[in-house]
């Protein structure tokens, strides 16, 4: 069907909108490249984008993840085990968690999911990264993009309140260039008073830190 076949809004709000099944998996299930900023990241979040995989351009779309630093303990344990070329043990298990993540394992293996951090290194911004964009492609090069959204988006328990803002290439395109622009500048560290880097080199240089503020539970 493509992105433009999706009977989009210009707005989605938690008062009257289900965010997750009205915007994002829609969007997911119609395009070929996602490429996200979050301030916060988590397994579940990626687990939960991992279901949509099987309506998502075939399994053959990819993501670009570009978080900030501070991770929950299990959340970055984990992570350091799925983007390390030297872990290969494998995540079968008869827990759905445990299959939930031997899935995302896959998709990372295959190359599909690229993680970055970004990393604040002026005294002129807070010691955090919180950019919230978001930016679908399809097969034929229409592009959605959307502002908003927390890093609970995709909790199947519990979520923010929020609003997510909708800009599509053939209403808006002058802002929606201007995303990707920035999303671009970003993902390849060009962007002022913020250092980027690949999650590995960052973790293995000592770069992240773990959040104790975070203690939502999965």
């Amino acid at each position: 069907m493509g992105l433009r076949g999706i009977e989009l809004k210009e707005e989605y709000r938690s008062d009257e909108n289900d965010i997750m099944s009205e915007f994002f998996f829609p969007c997911l299930s119609n395009c070929i490249e996602y490429d996200r900023c979050i301030d916060l990241l988590s397994i579940q979040t990626l687990a939960t984008i991992s279901m949509a995989f099987d309506n998502f351009a075939g399994g053959k779309a990819k993501i670009r993840i570009v978080t900030g630093y501070r991770f929950r303990t299990a959340d970055l344990n984990l992570f350091t085990k799925l983007f390390s070329e030297k872990y290969t043990k494998s995540f079968k298990g008869k827990l759905i968690k445990d299959s939930k993540i031997q899935k995302l394992q896959n998709i990372v293996n295959n190359g599909q999911i690229e993680l970055k951090v970004a990393i604040p290194n002026s005294e002129e911004v807070a010691d955090s990264f919180s950019e919230r964009i978001g930016i679908f492609r399809d097969e034929d090069d229409q592009v959605v993009a959307f502002t908003g959204t927390s890093s609970q988006s995709f909790s199947t328990q519990t979520r923010d309140f929020e609003s997510v803002d909708v800009f599509t290439s053939w209403n808006d395109k002058s802002r929606v260039e201007r995303k990707m622009k920035d999303f671009e500048e970003l993902w390849k560290n060009k962007t002022k008073y913020v250092e980027v880097y690949d999650f590995m080199y960052a973790e293995k240089n000592n770069l992240l830190k773990y959040s104790t503020e975070w203690i939502i539970q999965d």
